[in-house]
């Protein structure tokens, strides 16, 4: 059976939107966790990478579901080379309240947990380490990776010497190394670690800590004292959400200052270009999800404001030809948000300056060829004006009967059909001007 062709639009445009309910109920399915509800278990969750807003969500929704299920212990793994102090104590704070046992492993063999991990090792309630795997190096550092001098060096290491010894003060562990971690940037392998007595445990694999762990007594937050029953107790790993996933690789300041770069760059070239359309939207959802990025960081909203001026500048610099000052002037804007966009001291979470340098290159090569071009075009002869149009073809964006909107070059124009009515989506020839009204006919159809 043949439809009409606006029953075809809609049924199109209603197959369109299931499929894109699908696609969401797909996303929202993948979303959702492994199904970590299983009572009386052992829950799994790893920390690989680095510690951030993102990580610290996931480990406390894992010990959430933990608590939930009534598991037995929950294991955290962990494998890090440090991150940002706020969301490491997010961490301490989650482990430090559960209701449930949570052993922390650096693990598997090879793994450390350096900085910011030696803190989330130290409050597991039992903590242990894997063969060959190290353990501590946690003074602060500053924003090239060294000492951060001054007074306000003394303000950082005293305060998280402090508090990793505190942490080790509640968990029975040996304070004096875990603030010589802090202050003297000490470090240990598995074996001097039990040594030491900075940790309780070294087992090969997660059979073997459970093995080991099984009948030792540990005080909750509650101040209950529970045994720990894991051996021959099922394992469930409750790993990141697709969407964690997602969001973990984004929360990167590399990522999040091409993003906005990229973003501000597409809604740029759509302003100055309008119809094209893929700019704009690529550009929109890229801005979307920087923002998004930068929510996960410590972020310096004056590097990002100087970004927006950096393509405010590139803009004014195609209206007013400012003779390139004004695109100077944005480059060094853009130069300067991609070195402030982020406001830690930690030099994981700071923009590399190579990746600045190349995407300051790229915009400006591309804006001397922008402003190159415009400058030719007004060195041009005058043209004779819209009547150049005719003998031109447009498509039709809206029904023609007679009269509707067509687009050319660029630009959407009031047109009036010549031969009867013209279907959204024909190409049609320009036969005449009239003011701002062009006069055209479908392709192949005489007057």
């Amino acid at each position: 059976m043949r439809y009409p062709k606006s029953w075809r639009r809609v049924i199109k445009r209603t197959r369109l939107l299931v499929v894109c309910l699908l696609l969401a109920a797909g996303v929202a399915a993948l979303s959702c966790g492994n199904p970590v509800h299983k009572s009386r278990a052992i829950n799994v969750v790893t920390v690989d990478g680095l510690i951030n807003p993102v990580m610290a969500r996931y480990v406390e929704r894992g010990i959430s579901n933990a608590e939930s299920a009534h598991a037995v212990a929950v294991v955290i793994r962990v494998d890090t080379p440090g991150g940002l102090e706020e969301s490491m104590r997010d961490i301490v704070q989650s482990i430090e309240g559960s209701d449930v046992p949570v052993i922390t492993y650096v693990s598997p063999t090879g793994a450390r947990a350096a900085s910011a991990g030696t803190f989330i090792v130290m409050a597991g309630n039992v903590a242990a380490m894997s063969p060959n795997t190290t353990i501590g190096a946690a003074h602060p550092v500053d924003i090239s990776g060294g000492d951060i001098t001054g007074t306000l060096g003394d303000k950082a290491t005293n305060e998280a010497a402090e508090y990793i010894r505190g942490i080790a003060i509640l968990r029975g562990r040996n304070a004096d190394w875990a603030e010589q971690t802090v202050r003297q940037s000490v470090a240990a392998n598995q074996d001097e670690a039990l040594s030491l007595h900075a940790i309780d445990i070294v087992a090969d694999n997660l059979g073997d800590l459970l093995t080991k762990v099984d009948g030792r007594s540990v005080t909750l937050t509650s101040g209950d004292q529970t045994t720990l029953q894991t051996k021959d107790v099922p394992v469930v790993t409750n790993g990141m959400t697709l969407i964690e996933r997602f969001l973990l690789i984004i929360s990167d300041p590399n990522i999040a200052f091409i993003l906005l770069s990229l973003g501000s760059l597409g809604l740029f070239i759509e302003l100055f270009h309008p119809g094209v359309f893929f700019p704009g939207v690529f550009g929109g959802i890229a801005l979307i999800l920087a923002f998004f990025s930068l929510g996960t960081l410590p972020v310096n909203w004056a590097g990002v404001f100087f970004i927006i001026l950096a393509f405010v500048l590139f803009g004014a610099e195609i209206v007013v030809s400012g003779f390139g000052a004004l695109g100077i002037g944005g480059v060094i804007c853009l130069i300067l948000g991609g070195l402030l966009l982020t406001s830690t001291s930690n030099p994981q979470f700071q923009v590399s300056r190579w990746l600045i340098i190349g995407i300051a290159v790229v915009i400006a090569f591309f804006m001397f060829s922008v402003v190159t071009s415009i400058i030719r075009a007004r060195r041009l002869p005058a043209t004779l004006g819209t009547y150049t149009l005719v003998g031109k073809r447009a498509v039709a964006r809206t029904p023609l009967d007679p009269t509707g909107i067509v687009f050319i070059n660029g630009e959407r124009w009031t047109a009036m059909s010549t031969t009867g009515r013209v279907e959204e989506g024909e190409t049609v020839e320009i036969t005449g001007v009239n003011g701002i009204r062009l006069t055209v006919r479908p392709i192949g159809k005489e007057d």
